[in-house]
C-alpha cells in the first residue's frame, strides 16, 4: 500500500508484466486527488522532455470529456479541429458524431514480432452509445460518409457490432487488431497524423489504403518536411 497524505492511499494488487500494474484506490475521490496533484501527462517517448503545466491544455483535443478518466494519451488526430473549423463544417451540413476509447499505454507498444501477425493489441476501454449508433445509421442510410478522425475512432468504430447493416451501440474492452486484408465495415474515410515505424497505428493505416501507396505518402510527406507523430501534420484518405 501506497499512503499519500493522512487520507489517501492505493493498494498494488498485481504486477501484470510490462512495468504494468493494477491497482486499487482507496476511493474515487482518491483517486482524482492522487492523479491531480502528483500525476503527470504521459507524453509521447519521441517527445524528449518533461511535461509541462501547459501540455494539460495542449496536448488535449476540443472533443475531450473532462469527466470521463481513462485515457493515458490522447487521439492526435483531433488535435487539428477548432472551433472555427467545426462550425465551418457544421455549415457544410457535416454531422459530428463522438464516441469514446480510452487509449492505454499498448498504443505507444512497438511490433516487435518478425511477422505482424504475432502481434497483440492491448484492450482498451471503448463506448459507442446510443445517439452516436443511431446518428452514424442515419448518415449511412441516407448515403453519407462515414470519416474517421483518427485511428482510434477506427477501432471503435470497427469493432461496433452489426446486425442487418446496422451499427449497434455498445461499451466495453476493445482489441481488434486492423492489418492488411481486413475488411472495413463502417469507415469510409481516415483522418490521421504520421505513425512511428513498426507501430500497429502504421499497420492499420496501410490495411485501409494498402502498404505500397501509404509508404509512397510517406516518402513525400519526409520530402515535403512534414511534421510526424502527435503534434504533426494529418493526411486525408479518400
Amino acid at each position: 500500500e501506497i499512503l499519500f497524505g493522512s487520507t489517501d492511499s492505493l493498494l498494488l494488487e498485481a504486477d501484470v508484466g510490462g512495468g504494468k500494474w493494477q491497482v486499487r484506490f482507496s476511493s474515487e475521490t482518491a483517486r482524482e486527488r492522487i492523479i491531480s496533484r502528483f500525476g503527470h501527462v504521459p507524453l509521447p517517448p519521441y517527445i524528449n522532455r518533461k511535461d509541462r503545466p501547459s501540455d494539460v491544455r495542449r496536448y488535449q483535443t476540443l472533443f475531450a470529456e473532462k469527466d470521463k478518466i481513462g485515457a493515458i494519451a490522447a487521439p492526435t488526430a483531433g488535435f487539428h479541429f477548432t472551433r472555427q473549423i467545426l462550425k465551418e463544417l457544421a455549415d457544410r451540413g457535416v454531422e459530428i458524431v463522438e464516441l469514446t476509447l480510452h487509449v492505454g499505454p499498448g498504443t505507444f507498444k512497438p511490433i516487435q514480432a518478425d511477422d505482424i501477425r504475432d502481434h497483440r493489441v492491448d484492450p482498451e476501454q471503448a463506448e459507442l452509445s446510443l445517439k452516436a449508433a443511431g446518428q452514424l445509421n442515419r448518415v449511412r442510410q441516407k448515403g453519407g460518409a462515414v470519416f474517421a478522425v483518427g485511428t482510434t475512432s477506427v477501432r471503435t468504430l470497427e469493432s461496433a457490432p452489426l446486425i442487418k447493416e446496422r451499427i449497434q451501440p455498445f461499451a466495453g474492452m476493445v482489441d481488434l487488431y486492423i492489418r492488411p486484408g481486413c475488411r472495413f465495415k463502417v469507415v469510409d474515410h481516415l483522418l490521421t497524423n504520421f505513425h512511428l515505424p513498426k507501430s500497429s497505428l502504421l499497420v492499420l493505416v496501410s490495411a485501409f489504403a494498402g502498404r505500397e501507396e501509404v509508404l509512397g505518402l510517406y516518402r513525400e510527406a519526409i520530402q515535403r518536411q512534414y511534421r510526424f507523430y502527435s503534434y504533426g501534420d494529418a493526411m486525408l484518405l479518400l
